[in-house]
């Protein structure tokens, strides 16, 4: 497979790995109500730093979660301004820090920092994407054929899902030597080669169309059996399963002319489509006996599961200026908003289901929040939305416009109804490790206790037990102890056993030292890790 080389590339392939994780800091809660010092324990979140640390911030907890990111990074113009910020340990990268990268005839190295800056990003939010999530990513033609390189890369070439072509509203080049463009460009990755759009209001043309008499109602469908090349069990074994007809009896894939065949979809995929309501169950003719047979429906509350990759119909970036002015009643200070009718569309292909994760680490004026609300007043839902900003305005405007959505705002027959929700918003914090890799003491001790539990459990929720003062909590039938104090060495021993009052079939015990044997350690199924050596550097 093709790759792509640039100067600095072998310095920031692993750099994510060298990003300290920092520690999220609360500074105010809002809600309907208004904004609140107090921790609301919304799920909602706006950070305000550099994307690149916020992600690694949000990797314990969230690893494998988000089921949609949109992403709007600097399209690498010339003209935008933007920074070099991320600390690479290398001469040729450190003498970029804080320089405003400019036109190509300015510094030759434009796209090489662009590239530089984006790779670590992208790696952190393939981690973060969830296997059944994609990721959407804007940009124009200064930087489209580089960024598809690197996320094939990243991503994997087979998880390339296509390019949407935007029609922005406005021409770009007229001033120069080359053609202007009136588009750009949404690259679509997937976690999985089996990733199902979703569908989109039907049209009257919809309706006409597919209006069907049966009670398939308003879709197409396709057999769920995989058909033509490939299609034998042994082409994807993985794809052979059996699952439950209408009468309760257990159905494999099998071709019409006898052999083992494979569904379209690996099983994870089709209970998701159970779920959805994506399975359409039909009596058919096979081998002369009556049976029933699985389809899947094509048309999930509207239009195809394939989405048109040419969007004209969207007001452009115009629109979406004139809408943030609408609700921040000042000029927006963004050149290329996207408009929100333009996220709506992307969490309605992503299928984002009512209790997922949307995720915007280039946050701009808020437009993802904007859409996710708006999503979640419509049809009821609980889809939970976090916003990354490294701008001074992450609070004034970000997060402002986001209050404004929520209670309302216009005036008059202008007056748009709020959204009704909540948010926290968060500033990074402090490293969790020094750089020799000990606890940082000026991080609070439940921040540390949060990034162990996350670690080991894979991002489950963390809920603090008041009764027992060093227990973590239970998962998988293991008790997790966290012994550690600020001020003193901690040793396992006997005394410290007495205080464990957790019934498990094993422990898990953090302390900086261990006086048991390992017979003692095998007697109770315990595993003991040292502080700090063995707590997971992710």
């Amino acid at each position: 497979m093709p790759t792509l080389d640039w100067i600095g590339k072998d310095k920031v392939i692993n750099h994510h790995k060298d990003v300290p994780y920092k520690v999220l800091e609360r500074k105010y809660s809002f809600d309907e109500s208004g904004m609140h010092k107090e921790d609301i324990h919304s799920n909602n979140m706006i950070i305000h730093g550099d994307n690149l640390e916020a992600l690694k911030s949000l990797l314990p907890q969230y690893e494998g979660k988000i089921k949609c990111i949109y992403i709007d990074p600097p399209y690498n113009t010339g003209n935008e301004g933007w920074i070099y910020n991320d600390n690479v340990n290398d001469p040729k990268i450190k003498k970029w820090l804080g320089e405003v990268v400019g036109k190509e005839g300015e510094d030759l190295s434009r796209h090489d920092k662009w590239l530089c800056m984006m790779y670590p990003r992208l790696v952190l939010l393939q981690k973060l994407l969830a296997d059944d999530g994609a990721i959407f990513i804007s940009i124009d033609d200064n930087e489209k054929d580089y960024l598809k390189l690197i996320c094939n890369e990243i991503f994997g070439a087979n998880y390339y899902m296509g390019t949407i072509v935007r029609a922005t509203g406005q021409t770009t080049g007229q001033d120069s030597s080359g053609l202007g463009s009136s588009f750009d460009y949404v690259l679509v990755y997937s976690k999985s080669c089996d990733y199902i759009f979703g569908g989109l209001p039907l049209t009257e043309h919809d309706l006409k169309r597919f209006k069907n008499e049966d009670d398939r109602g308003n879709y197409a469908y396709d057999q769920l059996r995989k058909t033509g090349s490939n299609d034998r069990r042994e082409d994807r074994p993985n794809m052979y399963y059996a699952i439950i007809n209408p009468d309760g009896e257990e159905l494999y894939p099998t071709a019409t002319a006898g052999y083992d065949s494979r569904w379209r979809v690996e099983k994870k995929t089709y209970n998701k489509l159970v779920e959805d309501d994506l399975i359409f169950w039909k009596k058919t003719k096979r081998n002369n006996e009556e049976v029933w047979w699985p389809y899947v429906k094509y048309y999930a509350e509207g239009r195809t599961k394939r989405p048109s990759p040419l969007w004209t119909e969207i007001e452009g970036n115009k629109k979406a200026s004139r809408d943030v002015k609408s609700i921040l009643g000042v000029d927006c200070k963004f050149d290329y908003p996207k408009p929100i009718e333009m996220i709506d569309r992307i969490l309605k292909i992503a299928s984002v289901g009512k209790e997922d994760i949307v995720l915007d680490s280039f946050a701009g004026s808020g437009t993802t929040a904007h859409a996710v609300l708006n999503m979640n007043k419509s049809d009821g839902g609980n889809r939970k939305f976090i916003l990354v900003e490294m701008g001074d305005y992450a609070d004034t405007i970000t997060a402002e416009r986001v209050k404004r959505v929520i209670n309302g705002y216009g005036e008059g027959k202008n007056a748009v109804e709020g959204t009704g929700g909540n948010f926290s918003y968060y500033e990074l914090g402090n490293p969790l490790f020094m750089q020799d890799g000990t606890i940082n003491d000026e991080v609070d001790i439940t921040e540390v206790r949060k990034y162990v539990w996350y670690t080991e459990t894979n991002g489950i929720e963390y809920k603090e037990d008041i009764q027992e003062k060093y227990f973590l909590g239970s998962y998988n039938d293991t008790a997790y102890y966290f012994y550690y104090e600020k001020d003193r060495v901690t040793i396992l021993d006997y005394e410290f056993l007495t205080s464990v009052h957790k019934k498990e079939q094993a422990y898990v015990i953090y302390a900086d030292s261990c006086a048991l044997s390992d017979s003692d350690l095998q007697k109770w199924n315990i595993t003991f890790k040292k502080i700090p050596r063995d707590i997971e550097h992710i």
